[in-house]
């Protein structure tokens, strides 16, 4: 079951839903048959199993009760926050189990479980969230690498402004009557990511196509530090036709034969640009290089000086 992007639910209705932290990871459907084995898989429907040696000892948690087990496996940060840059290094190691071990020693994995849809060989997809969530909380998953984070029944706002404030991704808002919908992205779960913002400066571009030939696909943006352009990514979303077509003219004038970042970004056919435009820019986090994930174009900001 899958979310749908969207707004919050309002004050007036936020006492029907449940709040959960939307972690930034690698879904996965976890099988536990009762025998003292486990299954991973992917969204995909891939066998992940041998690329997470450390979530095997899950496979005798429960004993002979069977159970399915909905969840995100996550690497986390000094701070206790999921980082996806980190997971990377785990992903697409179920072929090299030699590998993923040595892996699972320098970057451990974390199963945060927030379902479960069958449970002691009972099918419970017909049953709504809240008690769902209730079953899953009395299996009583805590161990060295899984556990189920807290869902906060109401308190929409406040649960909002605590993920913003603590650098989280978003939250996940879920209806309490709604059932679990297989293969369905569901309007009965709402995922509604925080959105940092920045400002950047232009310093190069890259020609769209098809329809937005001659017009850019991309703008390649950087951030200034200790009097360099430092490299902050690539920008394709964000505008509608008549402000690309504003800033391709604003581009086209600002041409150079140089390129202005401190280092020269990896992007094939990149036109540069003087570093004097500045852009606000929307995002979700930041890699470690401090490179913008996700970002998107909010405005030209020409009272700002680059």
């Amino acid at each position: 079951m899958l979310a749908t992007p969207g707004p919050l639910p309002s004050e007036a209705v936020e006492d029907r839903w449940a709040f959960e932290v939307k972690q930034d990871g690698q879904r996965a459907m976890v099988y536990l048959p009762g025998n003292g084995t486990i299954l991973v898989r992917a969204r995909s429907g891939t066998d992940i199993t041998a690329a997470y040696p450390e979530l095997l000892p899950l496979a005798g948690v429960l004993g002979a009760r069977k159970a399915v087990l909905d969840g995100e496996i996550v690497a986390l940060d000094d701070q206790g926050r999921s980082d996806f840059e980190r997971l990377q290094q785990r992903m697409g190691l179920a072929g090299a189990p030699a590998k993923a071990g040595h892996m699972a020693a320098l970057t451990p994995v974390h199963l945060m479980c927030f379902d479960v849809v069958l449970l002691d060989g009972r099918l419970l997809t017909g049953l709504p969230y809240a008690e769902r969530r209730s079953l899953l909380e009395g299996i009583g998953l805590a161990g060295p690498a899984w556990s189920t984070p807290a869902a906060i029944v109401g308190h929409g706002g406040q649960a909002w402004e605590m993920a913003r404030g603590a650098g989280l991704e978003g939250l996940i808002a879920k209806r309490l009557t709604s059932r679990y919908e297989p293969c369905a992205r569901s309007k009965n779960w709402v995922k509604t990511k925080v959105h940092r913002f920045a400002d950047v400066v232009i310093g190069g571009w890259v020609p769209g196509r098809g329809r937005l030939t001659g017009l850019p696909g991309a703008v390649l943006v950087g951030e200034r530090r200790d009097g360099l352009l430092h490299y902050a990514g690539s920008v394709g979303t964000g505008w509608s036709q008549a402000e690309r077509a504003r800033l391709a003219a604003l581009l086209h004038i600002a041409a150079v034969d140089f390129c202005p970042f401190a280092e020269t970004p990896p992007v094939a056919g990149a036109r540069w640009v003087l570093p004097r435009l500045v852009g606000e820019v929307r995002y979700s986090t930041r890699t470690r290089a401090g490179r913008l994930r996700h970002p998107s174009w909010h405005r030209l900001r020409p009272d700002l000086a680059p």
